[in-house]
């Protein structure tokens, strides 16, 4: 049991981080279908900051330079989906396509050519940051407490407070449901947008390092993020684009994800008989049963996915 809470608030941080920034786009504008792949880049960005950190560098330090660098490169990959879509109204979903094929096709490059350098081999696309991962880890009896579940939650309540309590959050969702009317009273749409983007790169670059700290003490990035990306707009789709209840989503598919982790530790998912693959496959499933029905009243902001024109009233 201790094992399943652990894998479901860690699985549940990833998704609610990713799910957030995702959030934060939409109420802007801006459809982020990209976030897989900003997440692969984040994590690539982190691992490669815990695969060279000085083993002697303190573990509050290291936490710090990992999220930062991670935080920044999510900031910059997802400049690509916000440039392409808000300067030259691209097609908001195919620019998301693009970035989840580019993302993990840079990383397996990169780590392949970090590696080749180094003489390593029969890794060719793995990355190894064993040492530097303890620091996120505090061992409280059986269970492993990961700095980054008390991260999401403190994210979560910053997210409600910047959305719904500040002139920024209700610009940013004014520019999601009439940029127009926004515009009429000032608010300049395209920075706002800018924005949110940003805030979605930086929530799921952060998202990605929070999913490879979960694994083992080494990430071989042609197996990307295995849908997390997608799972965290499930997330978003059923939450309604509200943190809170996207906090609720988050913990409800970290459970089914973190069943298949657990699934030889428990007697009774053991006892019917049924492969862990398919423990593997539920939260998939659960996803595309939950946006059939979640979808035909979906409260999604009105401008999402439009481009803005400044003329148009």
């Amino acid at each position: 049991m201790v094992l399943l809470i652990q894998y479901t608030l860690i699985f549940a941080s990833v998704l609610l981080l990713v799910a957030l920034g995702g959030c934060f786009s939409e109420h802007s504008g801006i459809i982020n279908i990209g976030l897989e792949g900003i997440m692969v880049i984040g994590a690539l960005g982190g691992a490669l900051t815990m695969k060279y950190i000085p083993e002697t560098m303190p573990a509050a330090v290291t936490i710090l330079l990992v999220i930062l660098v991670s935080v920044l490169v999510g900031m910059i990959f997802s400049l690509f989906l916000g440039v392409a879509a808000i300067k030259f109204n691209a097609d908001q979903t195919l620019i998301g396509t693009a970035l989840n094929l580019l993302g993990p096709a840079i990383a397996v490059v990169l780590v392949r050519a970090i590696n080749m350098a180094e003489s390593i081999d029969n890794v060719s696309t793995t990355v190894q940051y064993g040492t530097a991962k303890k620091a996120f880890i505090v061992n409280i009896g059986k269970f492993e407490f990961n700095w980054f579940m008390l991260f999401a939650f403190l994210i979560l309540i910053a997210s409600y407070v910047v959305l719904y309590k500040t002139k920024f959050g209700l610009r940013l969702c004014a520019c999601g449901e009439h940029p127009q009317a926004a515009d009429s009273v000032g608010i300049n749409v395209y920075k706002m947008r800018y924005a949110g983007v940003l805030i979605s790169g930086a929530l799921a670059g952060l998202g990605g390092i929070v999913y490879i700290t979960a694994g083992v003490s080494e990430w071989k990035f042609e197996n990307g993020v295995a849908g997390f990306g997608f799972l965290a707009l499930a997330v978003m789709i059923f939450g309604q684009w509200k943190p809170f209840n996207i906090g609720l989503a988050a913990l409800l598919f970290g459970l089914f994800r973190a069943l298949s982790n657990v699934y030889t530790g428990f007697d009774a998912l053991v006892a019917l008989k049924l492969p862990s693959t398919v423990y593997n496959m539920l939260p998939y499933i659960i996803s595309l049963i939950i946006l059939v029905f979640a979808s035909k009243n979906s409260k999604a902001p009105k401008a999402e996915g439009i481009p803005y024109d400044k003329g148009q009233r």
